[in-house]
């Protein structure tokens, strides 16, 4: 769950807190900037949902994500990354 807040001189919201939509814990954000593992997850639900034109937005700590993707039965995906940013 994130909240934004509008910063002075600055045209746009800044996240100003961002919490574990899972366990609740509150992820430390420096600058607008989140300091630590989390996952954002944006979805929109289009045709053929149950949730058509709904928009639903998901934060998870590292930790909460590893609990999340264990049980998935097709383990993830993962791949070295040669370049962060």
């Amino acid at each position: 769950m994130r909240e934004y807040k509008k910063e002075y001189g600055i045209m746009q919201s800044v996240v100003h807190k961002v919490k574990c939509n899972m366990c609740g814990k509150e992820l430390k954000i420096e600058n607008g900037i989140v300091k630590e593992g989390c996952v954002h997850l944006d979805i929109p639900f289009e045709y053929f949902t149950n949730k058509d034109g709904e928009k639903h937005q998901i934060d998870l700590c590292e930790n909460c994500y590893d609990s999340w993707v264990a049980q998935f039965k097709i383990p993830v995906t993962k791949e070295d990354m040669n370049e962060l940013l």
